[in-house]
C-alpha cells in the first residue's frame, strides 16, 4: 500500500476508472470489431450482395454483448439502439471498412502500428464493460454471485457467444464452432475478469474497483498487443489451465486448445476459430480472395 501511495497509483486508477469511453475508445472498439468481421469468410461477398445483412452483422459485432446481457437481465434487446451517436459511429466505421474507395480506410487501420494502438484501446472498453456488467447484475441480484459472473462474462465476450447467430446472417452457420466448446483468449479472460470483479463487488477481494480496473486493463491490453504483434495463436492461460484441468478433471485442456489454435493444414479454419486469432498474412489473403 505504501508503494501505491508513493506512485500515486490510487489517484491515477481513480481518474482512469472515471474516464469517458466515447468517442475515442468506443471508436477503436468499433474499428477493431468490424475489422475482425471483414476477416471472416464470406463477409465481403455479403457486403456486396446484401448491405443490410452486412450492417446487421457489424452491429452484432459492436453491440452483441449489450444485446445478450439485456436479454439475460429481462430488458429489451434493442435498448442500446436508442443511443444514436453510437449507432451512427459504428455504422460509419462499417461503411468505411467495406466500401471506402481503394480500400484506403481498411489499409490504414490494418497497418500494424495503428492496429496495435486500436487493439489496446479496445481492451480498455472490454474491461469497463465487464465491470459495468457485474455492477449492474449486483444491483438487480444482490446475492446472485453466479449471475454477476454470467452477466460480466457476457458483457466482455457476448459477441463471440452469439457468433453462431451472426453466422446465420452471413449464410455460413457452423454449429460445431461455438465459443463455449472452443474458448478463445478474450473469452476466457472475460470469464476470469468477471470472477475477479464479482469478488470485488462482494468485498471478498481487498482491492478497490478502480485499481482492479486499471490492473486488469493493463493485463488485457498487454496480452492482446503482444499476441497481435507476434501473430500468436496461444494463450497466457494455457500452461496453468492444462495443469489445473489435468489435476481436477484428468484432461489436459492446454493440449486441446493447442489443437484448436493450430488445426491441420488440410482442414480449413472455421469462422469462429479465426475470430481474433488469425495471423496478419492469412487475414490479408482471405480479404484479397474475397474481393
Amino acid at each position: 500500500m505504501e508503494v501505491l501511495a508513493v506512485l500515486n497509483l490510487g489517484d491515477f486508477a481513480q481518474v482512469f476508472s472515471k474516464m469517458g469511453m466515447f468517442p475515442v475508445f468506443d471508436l477503436a472498439y468499433y474499428i477493431v470489431s468490424i475489422l475482425y468481421l471483414k476477416y471472416e469468410p464470406g463477409s465481403v461477398e455479403v457486403s456486396r450482395r446484401s448491405p443490410v445483412a452486412s450492417w446487421l452483422c457489424a452491429m452484432l459485432y459492436c453491440f452483441g454483448s449489450y444485446i445478450l446481457a439485456d436479454i439475460m437481465l429481462g430488458s429489451s434487446p434493442i435498448d442500446y439502439f436508442q443511443y444514436n451517436s453510437h449507432i451512427l459511429l459504428a455504422s460509419a466505421v462499417w461503411y468505411l471498412l467495406f466500401y471506402c474507395p481503394l480500400n484506403l480506410f481498411y489499409k490504414c487501420v490494418a497497418f500494424l502500428p495503428i492496429k496495435l494502438v486500436l487493439v489496446a484501446l479496445k481492451e480498455v472498453v472490454r474491461t469497463r464493460k465487464i465491470a459495468a456488467g457485474v455492477h449492474h447484475a449486483h444491483h438487480a441480484y444482490h446475492h446472485g454471485f453466479f449471475i454477476m459472473v454470467f452477466v460480466g462474462y457476457v458483457k466482455g465476450s457476448g459477441v463471440a457467444l452469439i457468433s453462431n447467430f451472426e453466422q446465420l446472417l452471413r449464410g455460413v452457420w457452423r454449429p460445431d464452432t461455438n465459443e463455449i466448446l472452443n474458448m478463445s483468449f478474450p473469452t476466457k479472460a472475460s470469464l476470469y475478469g468477471a470472477i475477479l470483479f464479482t469478488l470485488q463487488e462482494a468485498h471478498w477481494l481487498p482491492v478497490s474497483k478502480s485499481t482492479l480496473i486499471l490492473v486488469f486493463t493493463l493485463f488485457m491490453a498487454t496480452c492482446k498487443v503482444v499476441m497481435t504483434a507476434r501473430h500468436s495463436h496461444g494463450s497466457p492461460f494455457a500452461l496453468i489451465e492444462s495443469w489445473v484441468c489435468h489435476l481436477l478433471f484428468g484432461s489436459p485442456l492446454g493440449g486441446s486448445e493447442e489443437d484448436h489454435h493450430h488445426p491441420p493444414a488440410s482442414v480449413p479454419s472455421s469462422p469462429l476459430k479465426t475470430k481474433e486469432e488469425l495471423s496478419e498474412g492469412t487475414r490479408k489473403r482471405k480479404v484479397k480472395k474475397a474481393e
